[in-house]
């Protein structure tokens, strides 16, 4: 890629524009999925040009296409590509190794956008948000809170001030008593005033990371447009012109949690002066100063709290304002308590002795204890808004955003508990000469042993249910390929003749497709996906694709349509051979060789439903529907996080003693059973903790494994950062911009026909970037989407922006959309539109792999491509072909229902 980017760009930034409109070119806009790729390999040539973009996100060309506008003569008939690569959006530079340190806000700025879709709760939705930034706001304080409890409970109050510690660690010297008076620095205040510069350290590297990533992302301005007059509002916030634009909330939100931060810092230096200089009897005038920094701590919180309740932030239009004085003068007021607060804790004070702990459990359990009130609440709010509008589809009953909301205090706990773990271990190897982190921490870590053992009983679960589910699809994978098998010996060279776009499908005899013929109700895309219609699963069955031609129905009334999978339509040519619009290589024809090199009888495909390719491919599709029990996972996931989180709250307060100490007087049984947890639990995060490190040491080194973490901000990152503005930047709000305006100006500079191709996320992005088209631009886009999971995952986790009302929108709003996708696809799936609009987008399930054996066309064993490779199908050539049809040089061809035009 990069070689392709140094190449120099002709005359301006955009070489794209012709020389006079109207020429009828047509431009094929291809978006990659997660975990990248390069120009090269999505153009299928070794000779690229960047056309526009930067070295960040870019559009590319092949070097001999740079200039089609200006030779239209020379692509009758097919469509230039482009491709727009986004990869270094999420994978690009090593401090995005750094980001794993923002995993716990990036899930929770997830679960803002979950929610479940309303009609007329606006006070409703807006609570909802306010929530979920507030539970943001508590993982701000918690993660800030872990590192105090390292650095100024841990090692400055218990071991610097320990001599038997302080000696196994010459770094902590100057802080520890030297002698009969101590240094200067011993003084137990002014231990934590150095101490404090770790947690501020780690509070401005957060504040520099979300100023640097705002610059660069939210600063994108998207196409700004104003809505026409008389045309609704969509059922999804998609559409509005601010969506992609946060600059201002991010801004707002960054102030507060820097100051939310501070705050915290200057709380855990100052109180124990406080609590020191109230109980001594000392001077008046220090206990004064500690009520007055104690007031201020409070008035500094309470202005964070409304500053995270305001929204600040309007989507109808692009919001261009700053709050400027709030999002300077808010972090410097509260860096100003730091100071003063230093300050107050460093002045002498006589008889001012450590002995234990600082009162992190305390501190620990309130933030616990506010956590889950506010996911409780969240749950509330999230089922008064499903039961507005139900969507059984939606994950977990609308619950979902609550769900991970808890999932990412948990993580933010673990993360801060395994760090005080680790470091006090490391500290103090015996675990005989200082206390040690909050008891509050050592019952969290002593609950994840029974969660995991509860998650591992489930997965095994799930395993002996995928194996079932294969053996129970064995017999319609056989009779997929028989049926392929029997559609292509009927066929003889030459019956289907060449297909042109607008003619209907034609059978082996050459007549239009009817019902029972190949690719009909009763072809070969039927059986095949029998099992799971006869399971509950897609295509068909409970929440399946209702009537949405899924199952290989009879398509012969669509223009230029093909039949199912077994139809081979196409050029005169040898059975089994490829034609111009059919499937290639149709499996079992006459002559073809099985499976393991045996002459195949005709109509077979040499393998029945016990052969070992059968048992294959059914069990790949079988693990393709595990991605459907993922919300099953994170519900009893999360419900078994937030019991077992309550227990160690009140096993922690209520005994003030580590669960193995708590349970000595119990039963042996009892007693043990905790002292394997407590233990088990300890490893298990310090594990964790040495994973993370590793993880993100060899991210930031090694590109490949950058680009493996890529994927997950891929996924993770695509919503604005409307709850965390620590989270991880949104990559949208620079390549959905991107997106709209390369189709705006080029269809606005050719009057060309434009199909907008994703894959996996790359859908996602490219739907979100047709909802901010405007209403003409639209009409000369065409949509093509595969391995999609605009509903498979997207819909049923965020419902609210594309749940079955927002898909709906976009296909009336969009000319043309077609959605192909494969039973053996863990990701993508159909698009699943209710009624008759369901055949308009999605494609009866591509066969995959396209033969079972050995064929004339695949003399070799064709794989299983799952959710990779589409472009090799060539449904994929084909369906490409109908969209450009449907859409004219000049005016956008009439919509069709169930086939024909309206």
């Amino acid at each position: 890629m990069e070689k392709a980017q140094q190449r120099p760009a002709a005359e301006g930034p955009d070489r794209s524009g012709p020389s006079a409109a109207g020429t009828g070119t047509a431009l094929e806009l291809l978006v990659h999925g997660v975990g990248g790729t390069t120009p090269e390999k999505m153009l299928d040539d070794p000779r690229t040009v960047r056309i526009t973009g930067d070295g960040i996100a870019a559009v590319f060309r092949r070097t001999e296409d740079a200039d089609a506008e200006s030779r239209p003569e020379d692509y009758r008939g097919r469509p230039v590509p482009e491709a727009y690569v986004w990869c270094n959006l999420t994978s690009g530079n090593a401090t995005r190794a750094l980001w794993l340190l923002l995993l716990p806000f990036m899930v929770v700025n997830l679960a803002h956008w979950m929610r479940p879709p309303a009609r007329g709760r606006k006070r409703t939705v807006r609570l909802y948000g306010l929530l979920v930034r507030l539970a943001g706001l508590t993982l701000t304080v918690l993660l800030v809170a872990g590192a105090c409890e390292v650095a100024l409970d841990i090692a400055a109050w218990q071991c610097a001030g320990t001599p038997a510690c302080a000696d196994r660690h010459s770094w902590l010297g100057f802080l520890s008593p030297t002698g009969p008076d101590g240094g200067w620095w011993s003084l137990p205040g002014r231990r934590l005033a150095v101490a404090a510069l770790v947690p501020a350290g780690l509070i401005g590297l957060l504040w520099y990371l979300s100023l640097r990533t705002w610059r660069a992302y939210e600063a994108q301005e998207p196409l700004d447009r104003t809505p026409e007059a008389g045309e609704p509002a969509g059922p999804t916030a998609l559409d509005r012109p601010g969506f992609w634009y946060g600059r201002r909330l991010v801004a707002r939100l960054r102030a507060a949690h820097t100051a939310a931060g501070l705050l915290t810092v200057a709380a855990a230096v100052g109180a124990p002066a406080a609590r020191f200089d109230r109980g001594s009897g000392g001077p008046a005038l220090l206990d004064t100063l500690g009520w007055a920094l104690l007031a201020a701590l409070i008035a500094g919180g309470a202005v964070v709290v409304g500053v995270v309740c305001r929204r600040g932030r309007s989507e109808n239009r692009l919001d261009r304002t700053l709050d400027e004085h709030l999002v300077l003068r808010l972090p410097c007021a509260a860096l100003v308590l730091l100071v003063l607060a230093v300050g107050y804790a460093g002045w002498d004070r006589p008889g001012w002795e450590t002995a234990g702990r600082l009162p992190g459990d305390a501190t620990f359990g309130g933030i616990a204890l506010a956590q889950g009130l506010l996911i409780v609440a969240l749950g509330v709010v999230a089922h008064l808004l499903y039961r507005t509008d139900p969507d059984p589809r939606a994950a977990m009953r609308g619950l979902g955003g609550p769900a991970v909301a808890l999932l990412a205090c948990a993580l933010g706990g673990v993360m801060s508990g395994g760090v005080a773990e680790r470091v006090s271990d490391w500290l103090d190897g015996t675990a005989t000469s200082i206390p040690g982190p909050p008891v509050l921490l050592t019952w969290q870590a002593s609950v994840i042993p029974p969660l995991l053992v509860l998650v591992l009983l489930l997965c095994g679960a799930l395993a002996l249910r995928t194996w079932c589910r294969a053996r129970a699809e064995r017999p319609a994978v056989a009779d997929t390929y028989d049926a392929s098998g029997r559609a292509a010996a009927g066929q003889g060279p030459g019956a289907g003749g060449d297909q042109e776009l607008g003619d209907g499908p034609r059978t082996a005899a050459g007549e239009p497709g009817t019902a029972g013929g190949p690719g009909t109700a009763g072809g070969p895309a039927d059986s095949g996906a029998g099992a799971r219609e006869a399971a509950g699963e897609w295509p068909g069955g409970p929440g399946g694709p209702e009537a949405s031609g899924t199952q290989g129905s009879a398509r012969g009334e669509e223009p230029g349509s093909s039949g199912g999978q077994g139809s081979t339509h196409g050029e005169p040519g040898p059975p089994g051979g490829r034609g111009a619009s059919g499937k290639q290589g149709a499996p079992g024809a006459p002559g073809t060789s099985g499976e393991n090199g045996t002459a195949g009888a005709p109509g077979t495909h040499g393998g029945g439903p016990g052969s070992a390719r059968t048992r294959r491919i059914a069990a790949v599709r079988a693990m393709a529907t595990l991605t459907d029990r993922v919300p099953l996972v994170v519900a009893v996931t999360a419900a078994a996080t937030l019991l077992a989180g309550a227990g160690a709250l009140v096993g922690a307060l209520t005994t003030d003693r580590v669960p193995a100490e708590a349970a000595r007087d119990t039963p042996a049984f009892v007693h043990g059973a905790a002292q394997t947890a407590q233990a088990l639990g300890s490893w298990l995060i310090g594990l964790g903790f040495v994973l993370f490190v590793t993880w993100g040491r060899r991210a930031y080194k090694d590109a490949a494994a950058r680009r493996t973490i890529g994927i997950l901000w891929d996924v993770g990152t695509f919503w604005p950062r409307a709850a965390h503005p620590f989270a991880p930047p949104c990559y949208a709000e620079r390549a959905v911009p991107d997106l709209t305006w390369r189709m705006a100006t080029w269809t606005r500079a050719t009057g060309g026909r434009l199909v907008l191709s994703g894959h996996s996320q790359g859908s996602v992005l490219a739907a979100a970037a047709a909802w901010q088209l405007e209403p003409a631009t639209r009409g000369r886009v065409a949509l093509l989407t595969y391995g999609s999971p605009l509903e498979r995952l997207y819909g049923r986790w965020f419902p609210a922006h594309f749940g079955p009302a927002a898909l709906g929108s976009l296909h009336r709003q969009i000319d043309c959309w077609r959605n192909l996708y494969r039973l053996t696809d863990p990701i993508g799936g159909p698009v699943r539109l209710p009624g008759e609009h369901g055949t308009e987008v999605d494609r009866e399930p591509l066969q995959d792999p396209l033969a079972h054996g050995r064929t004339d066309a695949h003399p070799l064993p064709a794989p299983i491509l799952g959710h990779s490779d589409y472009q090799d199908d060539p449904v994929f050539a084909e369906e490409r072909r109908r969209l450009l049809a449907r859409l004219r040089p000049e005016v956008p061809a009439p919509r069709t229902a169930g086939g024909r035009p309206r």
